[in-house]
């Protein structure tokens, strides 16, 4: 019975692992498709190494299969993973950066094998290890049948589902993925040390097995105990010609919403960044006023072409300012967001106040199917990871959209265009255009730079031309740049539209377009962002 609960707990671990490895990776190689296929890939590949393992190492010479050697051989898999996975914790905060500025989907493969090899295989092999060990107990009683292979994998695979659902709601809502990878760690190096003391089977080369597993169990609990110690010796760091510090973290099942903090300067102003999962979505400074331009370019679009707005819907809050902006001239505000660490972020550290905007925590595409509200403005700024996910560019969004709006209603979006690779942006032009037909777009000038905001204003009827937008508010680094694009709306044309094909909830032809834009964007997120940033 204890043979079979280490199997279940080995079980859990390897799908724990798998989960954690993705909100690991995501910061510095994004969520793409490429990305996904080498989690997925080395998963698979990992497991069948360690069943073919476990299964020569069963049924190997003489005296390697006797059952006390078994015993041994079972035992010692769970401490060898837990030691592989204190190693991959120790590199993995400065290797990993490296590896993404080197090749993301290249180097995305060789974190997932740093990661997830070694223990994935160990974990596997105790399968077939332990089908071994029942087997010679069912010979030795002249029994004849599989010596409970099916059960074996049955609580093995049962055990995977546990884990999953310990991970999602025990261990990353409340540990960074750091810890709760050192906690699986720890766990396992406990099974080794369970089975010397508290099982009949009779193991062979105790002492060495003893030595083993106490060393795995002491070095995952160690590094566990100094994790936000260990991390934090990155900061501070430099960028964008300032000293940044890690303040505070909040955490989700949906990512990890990073608050970083500059240095003070002499008239004692600072700067802080709302960063998500390898993105930074807003920079503020110390009175809690964005920084950043989209925000402003958000606001003064809804209001250049429809002036008299009475209310409003924004998708995506970030750090809040866009919303709390509306609120604060008396347009009744709804906001909706996904993610609780977005809010709770958002109102504890940015100024931002629920109850002004009448907040929910809720899926946009859920929310968008039943909302009859019709609103003046909807204000789309829905970002995970790289970009915009793919059912949310779909035409059956857009027809949840349109319906949300009224009769004279717009929708605003806040996107990111690739001038060199525009393929994918033609794709979600062409298929908002197919329910929202009247579409003009606003793109800042920065000069060389090539991957820009691009801000779209789409309606089902003709749009009028943008009236002048009061801007005195905005801070002078952007005034010119604001006030230039506002007065320069760029009608679609066949250029922009040029290959673009409709995407649809049941038909996607384009993933690989989307994938490879993503890589782009994470590309220029890599090599613009210090090491520390991404460390979640």
């Amino acid at each position: 019975m204890l043979l079979q609960a280490i199997i279940f707990i080995t079980g859990g671990a390897t799908l724990a692992l798998e989960l954690l490895a993705s909100r690991i990776l995501t910061p510095y190689f994004g969520v793409s498709l490429y990305i996904w296929s080498g989690i997925l890939s080395i998963t698979l590949v990992s497991l069948a190494l360690g069943y073919w393992m476990g299964g020569r190492l069963a049924g190997g010479k003489k005296n390697s299969a006797q059952p006390d050697r078994l015993a041994f051989l079972f035992a010692l898999m769970p401490a060898i993973a837990a030691l592989a996975i204190v190693a991959a914790c120790l590199v993995y905060p400065y290797l990993f950066y490296r590896l993404a500025r080197l090749d993301l989907v290249f180097g995305a493969f060789i974190a997932c094998l740093v990661l997830l090899c070694v223990p994935l295989l160990a974990a596997s092999a105790m399968n077939p290890l332990l089908v071994a060990i029942l087997l010679r107990r069912s010979a030795a009683r002249n029994e004849l049948a599989d010596a409970g292979a099916g059960r074996v994998f049955f609580v093995s695979t049962i055990g995977a589902v546990a884990g999953v659902l310990l991970t999602v709601f025990g261990l990353i809502p409340y540990l960074s993925n750091f810890a709760a990878t050192l906690a699986v760690a720890a766990i396992l190096a406990t099974l080794p040390l369970v089975m010397l003391f508290g099982a009949a089977t009779r193991i062979a080369r105790r002492k060495p097995l003893t030595v083993t597993a106490a060393a795995a169990l002491a070095a995952s609990l160690a590094l566990l105990a100094g994790a936000d110690a260990y991390t934090g010796r990155m900061w501070p760091v430099s960028y964008g010609g300032a000293s940044w510090t890690h303040e505070a973290s909040y955490r989700s099942l949906f990512g990890t919403v990073k608050v970083l903090r500059s240095e003070a300067r002499e008239n004692g102003q600072f700067s802080r960044i709302y960063f998500q999962d390898g993105l930074i979505q807003n920079m503020v400074d110390s009175n809690n006023q964005s920084m950043s331009l989209y925000t402003y370019a958000l606001e003064a679009l809804s209001y250049a072409y429809r002036p008299g707005l009475n209310s409003a819907l924004v998708l995506g809050i970030g750090a809040g300012m866009v919303p709390m902006r509306l609120a604060g001239h008396g347009i009744g505000v709804t906001t909706v967001d996904i993610d609780p660490a977005s809010l709770r972020a958002a109102a504890e550290v940015f100024g931002f106040d629920p109850v002004r905007t009448n907040a929910h925590q809720a899926d946009a595409r859920t929310f968008l199917r039943e909302c009859r509200n019709g609103h003046d403005v909807v204000i789309v700024d829905l970002f995970h990871g790289d970009g915009v996910p793919d059912y949310l560019v779909t035409r059956d969004f857009f027809r949840d959209l349109k319906r949300c709006l009224g009769p004279d209603g717009i929708a605003v979006f806040n996107t990111f265009a690739d001038l060199d690779y525009p393929r994918a942006y033609a794709h979600f032009l062409t298929t908002l255009r197919t329910e929202l037909p009247y579409i003009v777009l606003h793109r800042p000038d920065y000069g060389l730079s090539r991957h820009i905001n691009s801000f779209v204003v789409a309606g089902s009827k003709p749009l009028p031309p943008p009236s002048g937008v009061d801007l005195a508010h905005v801070p002078p680094r952007h005034h010119d740049t604001l006030s230039a694009m506002l007065r320069d709306p760029r009608p679609l044309d066949q250029k922009l539209l040029e290959h673009g094909r409709v995407i649809t909830d049941a038909r996607n032809t384009v993933a690989e377009d989307m994938a490879t834009s993503q890589i782009i964007y994470r590309r220029n997120v890599v090599e613009a962002l210090p090491a520390a940033f991404l460390v979640n």
